[in-house]
């Protein structure tokens, strides 16, 4: 989403993103409502991820995304009622666990306080030709009820299966696509754009991987981002801060 209002989308909702974009030049967005701080280190001590929780609220950054261990703590520094969002990740960073077990993370996140889940779907099924599965598993999980995006691993996933997994993705009811999972390469504008296109207006897009300058991230909104996902949020936005002084 851009726009100084947090993200909360019915999951039938297709925005029309290619429009909003034509109206905010980079140059002009107050890029904190479209950061989605990341807390998904393993080794993220407590004291840490209540840094990044005070930040995010600083900041009015939009998002807050941790796993699942750190999600009952950062439900509590964030606050019952805060603008930014608690995200869960699911099935993180791979998705090589069964559907259920990912139903299962996702109800126990929804119980303790996650406004939004973030999934990493099934690749096998993917890659065997078997997108009915891919999409099924993905369906359940955005019955849930809570914005579900999709974690695609474009570093890795071949070309000719990216279009079969954003359609049959947003067939299935998610809110948006995310580029990546932040392990491996930078995300670059090529494949925000090549994502964009792909999905013609119908859910927002996250860029994330390697995120840690404002060019990069102006060149990411330029390319059709709706949202970035970095564990550089504070330092990005005391960039920009600086820059409109």
């Amino acid at each position: 989403m851009v726009g100084m209002e947090s993200f909360k989308l019915e999951i039938n909702q297709r925005p029309n993103l290619s429009m909003q974009r034509k109206s905010s030049p980079p140059e002009s967005i107050d890029i904190g409502p479209l950061i989605h701080q990341a807390a998904l280190t393993p080794h993220l001590s407590l004291k840490s991820l209540n840094t990044f929780c005070d930040a995010a609220r600083h900041f009015k950054f939009s998002g807050l995304c941790t796993s699942l261990n750190y999600l009952p703590a950062a439900r509590e520094r964030l606050g019952a009622s805060c603008t930014t969002k608690l995200i869960a990740v699911i099935a993180f960073p791979f998705g090589t666990i069964p559907s259920l077990f990912k139903e299962e993370e996702g109800l126990w996140a929804i119980d303790k306080g996650a406004e939004e889940l973030e999934i990493v779907p099934n690749f096998l099924a993917l890659s065997q030709g078997k997108s009915e599965i891919y999409a099924e598993e993905l369906a359940r999980i955005c019955e849930l009820g809570l914005p579900v995006r999709v974690i695609l691993d474009m570093a890795n996933l071949p070309p000719n299966q990216l279009n079969i997994a954003i359609n049959a993705a947003i067939e299935a009811g998610v809110c948006g696509l995310q580029s990546g999972n932040g392990f491996g390469p930078a995300v670059d504008a090529s494949q925000i754009c090549r994502l964009k296109e792909l999905a013609r207006g119908r859910c927002e897009i996250k860029a994330v991987g390697g995120l840690k300058t404002l060019d990069q991230a102006k060149q990411l909104i330029q390319a059709g981002a709706t949202k970035l996902g970095t564990s550089s949020g504070p330092e990005l936005m005391r960039t920009f801060r600086q820059e409109q002084a």
